[in-house]
């Protein structure tokens, strides 16, 4: 294990300006023995020039291009070309700190662990210029049950935040019909299994939050939140499948008894600005588009539970 191959596999579409960055954190690694797998994903910018650059500085990048079939399919090609005992997983815009990768196996080596998750921070534009991360990772929160509850309320974990044995990837493949929430459904799989979990309470990776982040667009996010839920459905059991749509769903419910308050207080409230200027307007109207959606989201949730 001290010198164990660590395959890092970097799925990429459209997000060439970022690339250098992200593949620039692996070369500068502490831990010299991985190999990188960058998937270009049918991408239609320039990251096929930028990673056959990286090929030719460093024979340890290894280069693939596939007809454009999502996230997944992209992390799944990586996967199926791995040669490591490890896998360290990496989006395209974001980064990994250069003891990541020593300080993660160091832990697996010292500790007996079965997994290895470090902390995280955040960055836009400048890794030099962090801030807090969006949720407090604990401990206590790596189980089966807190992951299957929790997961987007409490708190979710960046995958680069993980080294993982490959083994576990063995069983398991990342779900082609997701467009998001294909993470929350590897985390699950694998604490299914109750692996000793080892955290290292150090941000050993930064996540990039900038406009193009998927998990900025809301709608987007809230849309697979559904289609996640229904896909489940297929991997859990009856009754874990029956407590999570339970726990969603009174959350829901919860959160819509006061929107509705507010929107009903929105809709009057259309009456009397009809002289304002046309920024109260648009934000009024923003607004209350926003917690419709939510509203909409707890009626397909219960469509769920009631089938």
């Amino acid at each position: 294990m001290q010198n164990s191959l660590i395959s890092i596999i970097v799925p990429c579409y459209n997000q060439a300006q970022y690339l250098d960055e992200a593949l620039q954190s692996v070369f500068d690694q502490t831990y010299s023995n991985w190999e990188c797998i960058i998937v270009n994903d049918g991408s239609p910018d320039n990251t096929d020039v930028i990673a056959k650059e990286w090929t030719k500085k460093d024979s340890r990048f290894k280069y693939i291009y596939q007809e454009n079939g999502g996230l997944s399919s992209a992390r799944n090609a990586g996967l199926n070309v791995s040669r490591g005992s490890f896998i360290q997983f990496l989006d395209a815009d974001d980064f990994l700190t250069n003891q990541k990768l020593e300080k993660s196996i160091f832990t697996f080596q010292t500790q007996d662990a079965t997994l290895v998750l470090t902390n995280f921070k955040m960055f836009d534009l400048d890794v030099s210029k962090t801030s807090p991360p969006f949720c407090v990772l604990k401990s206590d929160y790596f189980n089966y049950n807190s992951i299957l509850l929790n997961w987007d309320h409490l708190f979710s974990i960046p995958i680069h935040c993980g080294l993982f044995q490959s083994v576990f990837f063995q069983d398991f493949r990342f779900p082609l019909d997701l467009a998001a929430k294909e993470d929350w459904i590897m985390w699950l799989s694998l604490f299914k299994s109750n692996p000793k979990t080892i955290f290292i309470s150090e941000a050993l990776v930064l996540y990039r939050l900038h406009e193009m982040s998927m998990t900025q667009n809301q709608e987007l996010m809230n849309e697979n939140v559904v289609n996640a839920l229904v896909y489940l459905k297929s991997v859990l059991s009856n009754e874990d499948y029956k407590v999570l749509l339970g726990h969603k769903f009174n959350r829901l419910q919860a959160k819509t008894v006061a929107l509705e308050q507010e929107v009903a207080f929105e809709k009057n409230n259309f009456r009397n600005i009809k002289d304002s200027n046309t920024y109260k307007l648009g934000y009024t109207l923003r607004s209350f588009l926003k917690k419709t959606k939510i509203l909409g989201i707890a009626k397909k949730i219960l469509k769920l539970k009631q089938k």
